[in-house]
């Protein structure tokens, strides 16, 4: 993934206003972060544990999504399993909503997905993050095809927000 600066972030979200992208919290660290293994950005706000945000490049334009989610926490202990990267982890996947984007999105439809707390899927498949014992299930895909489902499946979730499904 090219790096991407803060204007370009905010200009790309889909699922709330204007104002909501102005305010949202943008990591201040994009600089630092591993642009050349990142498939998309992932972050959750420090001030709003339950609010997440996502940015891919999908068809050459940055696509930008507001999520909720729970906030992390250690009570959670069932182990499961992230559907964008499929990794599994005890207590790490969290059930993330996104408004649809447009005239759904005002009317109250949302879609959701359960995905690594810390957004970190890139990381997770190319074995830069470790999620622990057992979090990554024996595969005989490549790396490379690990990477195209895991951007697969962000692509289907973003065009089910957006409605291009």
């Amino acid at each position: 993934m090219e790096p991407l600066t803060e204007q370009e972030i905010r200009a790309a979200f889909v699922n709330c206003t204007k104002g909501e992208a102005k305010r949202l919290s943008v990591p201040r660290d994009l600089a630092e972060r591993p642009w050349d293994d990142l498939d998309y950005l992932g972050w959750r706000d420090p001030q709003a544990p339950d609010r997440a945000y996502l940015v891919a490049v999908l068809d050459g334009r940055p696509t930008a999504l507001a999520l909720r989610g729970s906030a992390a926490g250690s009570w959670q202990t069932r182990r499961s399993m992230c559907s964008l990267c499929l990794t599994t982890h005890s207590g790490g996947v969290s059930l993330m909503v996104a408004r649809r984007a447009g005239k759904a999105g005002q009317q109250g439809n949302s879609v959701g997905a359960y995905m690594c707390d810390d957004l970190a899927c890139s990381l997770y498949v190319r074995g830069k993050k470790d999620a622990g014992a057992g979090a990554r299930l024996h595969e005989t895909l490549t790396l490379d095809e690990k990477i195209r489902r895991t951007v697969t499946n962000l692509a289907a979730f973003v065009a089910k927000v957006t409605g291009a499904v």
